[in-house]
């Protein structure tokens, strides 16, 4: 039987508030000597009892990768929210699932955490059932940063605007998109850079429509400075659909179907529709280079 320390949470952006549950599980696991692990869910439970979507920072891959990336725990239990869960009592929850099913000697969650059916568990009941049922517990104080308090609802709403660096403030690094790269039309970037065309993952919110200093890592762990267009791509795309196209500044070699992660450091600008092709592609180059200067800079 593993014996675990689990941490509770939704976990959006894995965010500097979020840090602090982490380092405390991945502690307790130490001294315990047993497993550092996080319970999540696959989709946020307010879509599932609302019915009205809820624009994410981070697929479920990206929450994943960067509570191991980090923090180094592996063992994220991202759990389907379904019916029976949504049903599930707070006191099942800890009882049945935390420690019956996932063998939990120890829980962390947040100053706000909520559980189990209606939302009706707190931090002051889960204290209560771990002491209980002789559980460790560890409610963790929130997190403030020049006197705003670090969650993901404010950082939801800072990638809105595009404020890509205030975000990566509070999140503890930059904003992440994770991707297969798929075909895409490149009529304005493949004459000077390979061209990376990621798809939105499902319940993602796009940055604010314009251009982006970012960096693309290969699953190998090697990286490229890029320059990133999330918007419609008005100057080569008559549709609507936003897209999130990748130049790679010194890489040569086929993209498609390759896996990249973008790290998103800087807005640029506007996206904004050219007359011409040769004059996107100026405005490309330009841009290639006051990304290379941000990074020798930072």
């Amino acid at each position: 039987m593993k014996e675990r320390v689990i941490a509770l949470g939704f976990f959006d952006g894995v965010h500097l508030g979020h840090a602090a549950l982490l380092r405390r599980t991945a502690e307790e696991a130490a001294r315990r000597g047993c497993t550092p692990a996080v319970f999540t869910f696959d989709r946020p439970p307010k879509e599932v009892v609302t019915g009205i979507p809820c624009p994410l920072i981070n697929s479920p891959e990206d929450r994943r990768d960067l509570v191991w990336r980090l923090y180094g725990i592996r063992d994220v239990i991202m759990a389907p929210f379904d019916r029976e869960m949504m049903t599930t009592s707070w006191s099942d929850f800890v009882t049945e699932l935390l420690a019956g099913r996932w063998h939990a000697v120890h829980l962390v969650a947040g100053h706000d955490h909520r559980f189990g059916h209606k939302n009706a568990g707190t931090p002051e009941l889960l204290k209560a059932k771990c002491a209980e049922l002789g559980l460790g517990c560890d409610i963790i104080p929130a997190v403030e940063i020049d006197g705003a308090a670090v969650s993901s609802t404010y950082i939801r709403r800072l990638i809105e605007l595009g404020q890509v660096e205030r975000a990566h403030r509070f999140l503890g690094h930059p904003h992440t998109l994770t991707g297969a790269v798929r075909h895409g039309r490149g009529l304005g970037s493949s004459r000077l850079f390979p061209t990376a065309n990621l798809p939105l993952p499902p319940r993602v919110l796009a940055p604010s429509h314009g251009v982006y200093v970012t960096r693309a890592y290969f699953e190998d762990g090697t990286s490229r400075p890029a320059v990133t267009n999330v918007g419609t791509r008005p100057t080569v795309n008559s549709g609507a659909d936003v897209t999130v196209e990748a130049c790679l500044l010194d890489f040569q070699g086929d993209l498609y179907g390759k896996t990249l992660r973008l790290e998103f450091f800087r807005r640029l600008r506007d996206e904004i529709r050219f007359d011409s092709l040769e004059a996107l592609r100026a405005q490309i180059a330009a841009d290639a280079e006051a990304a290379r200067r941000y990074f020798q800079e930072e």
